[in-house]
């Protein structure tokens, strides 16, 4: 089940930081919100689900160009929509190009703001979840013993029983009772459903065998 998605607000003027919170509240939103992006930074950043960033462009200390690339430093997944004055837009721009989900310029319509808020949950939502699915995937990776972790990648790689024993140096028997026990941990019905996920795990570097989550 997903969790619910929280709708992270920073800005240093209070009246905007609340006048966005009653907005959001209104519409549904679970909202927090902080005067500064170090407070953010402090209290913020420690949940894993789904929900995006609110956050003035320019403010006292980290800037909201400084804080998404912080974001983006420490491998946090947040979309950012960048609030902005007329005279900031060319901060808000650059922001966009280093991959803030958009920004809204000061004034803004409510019904767009909303929309953007919208938008950027649900690109949330959907990373949060195939992010999670990869993590069971890397889990029942991390399941196999180093010997059924060798086997899965040479299947996967094309290899047959054989060729896997030779390259293993065991008899094609014992890779052929590797393969099974494999197929069963992976939770994989079939062949091509194994050679994609660790084509996924590869591609997404995960395909790093760790010992310590081995079985014997």
């Amino acid at each position: 089940m997903t969790a619910a998605p929280e709708i992270h607000v920073v800005d240093d003027d209070p009246a905007v930081r609340d006048s966005l919170r009653m907005l959001l509240e209104a519409s549904g939103h679970v909202v927090r919100a902080y005067p500064d992006a170090e407070s953010f930074i402090a209290e913020g950043m420690k949940g894993t689900g789904p929900g995006c960033v609110v956050t003035d462009v320019r403010m006292p200390g980290l800037s909201g160009l400084d804080l998404l690339r912080i974001l983006q430093d420490r491998n946090i997944d947040l979309p950012m929509i960048v609030i902005t004055g007329h005279a900031d837009v060319s901060m808000a721009v650059q922001a966009l190009k280093e991959g803030a989900t958009d920004f809204i310029e000061k004034p803004f319509d409510e019904a767009v703001f909303l929309a953007a808020v919208t938008k950027a949950l649900a690109r949330s939502e959907r990373d949060w979840v195939e992010r999670r699915r990869l993590d069971g995937i890397e889990e029942r990776a991390n399941s196999l013993t180093p010997r059924e972790y060798e086997v899965m990648v040479l299947v996967a790689q094309g290899l047959s029983n054989k060729a896997a024993a030779v390259e293993l140096g065991i008899s094609v028997r014992t890779v052929e009772i590797h393969r099974a026990r494999v197929m069963e941990k992976m939770a994989a019905d079939s062949l091509s459903a194994l050679v994609r996920m660790v084509l996924e795990l590869e591609e997404s570097g995960r395909l790093i065998h760790d010992d310590e989550a081995a079985g014997d």
